[in-house]
């Protein structure tokens, strides 16, 4: 089980589910915020560090948890971090002060990160040979969760008010339960940290380095993308109010198929191959989407080229990720951390300059911007290398295909 040749369908199953119920707290969360400023009379700055509490914990204590993961298996902690994401978010909801609804968002976002390391490095060892095909899943198990938060919090708090967000804890409990029964099975998959060590493979660090800079680039397009579409909507293109909730909707579910698609991709010409043409084609498409709003695009074209742009931007989500675990071979808890978590993370930092330029320049400038990242980013994906295992692999996979 150590050197599968096919996916362990049942394991990336229960993994990608759990990808599902753990990522949507981080969307969750943010869709609170209004409900929270309305019943609770918090000021947009207290709302805004609720979130800026639970990123900061999910990012800065990721890597040291795959760093930890990587020196002895902690396969309970993905199951206890599921309980503590949507354990903390539910708990925001009905904390009677401010001091526990930020303990709170600390404990969900402490939970998020307990989560991806071990959980990301335990679907590369079931992936199968073909590891961007099945990391795919995995992957996209996160962008549903993400897409699916905003819809669960804000039914749960119309239907229930801020008592709903206690509806957060019973899809953590559930694929809890379900990780803690097929934890014996799993636990079989650690002889391959030893095994990989044994073969002699190094961390090659200076190729890991290169792809954190394109995920920190591509992180910034991407997020910058999901904070402005909906006020581009709404400013630019004179949209209503729930016409921009559905731009976002269709901006992240696209990713979600974009995701699915890139894997296969990725294993039949490379990751690298899909890291460039992602960022390369995004900025294009970003451009274009700009230049054709300004002149006036009808709702549903403009709609529909979201869509397209979030599937192109985010389908290299799973190459980035596999290429930082063979990147470091040795430290895969590690190399999830900082993909998944740090690098992400640090993609926000560019959110206040792109809200300088919108309101110095307007929204269309923020969207050029976007555009400009990506590109950034297509330039920091050619000087990433590809692994040399990994274009044996996609050679052999086009090999077979012919035949």
């Amino acid at each position: 089980m150590c050197n599968l040749q096919k996916m362990d369908r049942r394991a990336m199953g229960v993994l990608a589910l759990s990808h599902v119920a753990d990522d949507l707290n981080q969307s969750f969360l943010p869709a609170l915020l209004p409900f929270l400023i309305a019943a609770r009379g918090l000021n947009y700055t207290s709302a805004a560090t609720l979130i800026l509490a639970a990123n900061v914990a999910s990012s800065v204590v990721q890597p040291g948890i795959g760093w930890l993961a990587d020196r002895k298996p902690l396969l309970w902690v993905v199951p206890v971090g599921l309980l503590f994401a949507g354990g903390g978010v539910a708990l925001v909801g009905v904390a009677p002060n401010y001091a526990l609804m930020l303990a709170a968002a600390l404990l969900s976002g402490l939970g998020v990160a307990a989560f991806h390391p071990e959980a990301a490095r335990l679907a590369n060892l079931v992936a199968g040979e073909r590891k961007t095909s099945g990391m795919r899943w995995f992957a996209a198990g996160g962008n549903a969760g993400f897409a699916i938060g905003p819809l669960l919090a804000g039914g749960a708090v119309v239907t229930f008010g801020l008592s709903g967000s206690l509806i957060a804890f019973v899809p953590v409990a559930l694929m809890a339960g379900l990780l803690a029964l097929e934890l014996p099975r799993l636990h079989g998959l650690a002889p391959a940290r030893r095994a990989t060590r044994a073969a002699g493979e190094r961390d090659d660090v200076a190729a890991f380095a290169r792809l954190s800079l394109f995920v920190i680039l591509r992180s910034m397009a991407f997020l910058g993308l999901v904070g402005f579409v909906p006020l581009y909507f709404v400013s630019v293109l004179h949209a209503p109010a729930p016409v921009a909730s559905l731009a976002l909707t269709v901006l992240l579910a696209s990713g979600v198929l974009g995701t699915l698609a890139g894997g296969p991709v990725a294993d039949r010409y490379g990751r690298r191959f899909v890291l460039i043409a992602s960022t390369g084609a995004s900025a294009l498409l970003m451009a274009a989407f700009v230049a054709a709003t300004v002149r006036g695009l009808p709702l549903v074209l403009a709609i529909v080229a979201v869509g397209i742009i979030g599937f192109t931007l985010v389908a290299s989500q799973a190459s980035y990720v596999v290429l930082g675990q063979e990147f470091l071979p040795n430290r895969m808890g590690l190399a999830s951390g900082v993909t998944l978590g740090l690098a992400v993370s640090l993609g926000g930092i560019a959110s206040p300059a792109l809200g300088r330029i919108a309101d110095v320049h307007g929204l269309p400038a923020t969207m050029s911007a976007l555009s400009a990242l990506c590109a950034l980013a297509f330039v920091a994906a050619i000087g990433v290398p590809e692994r040399r295992s990994q274009r044996h692999v996609a050679s052999r996979a086009t090999a077979g295909a012919a035949n």
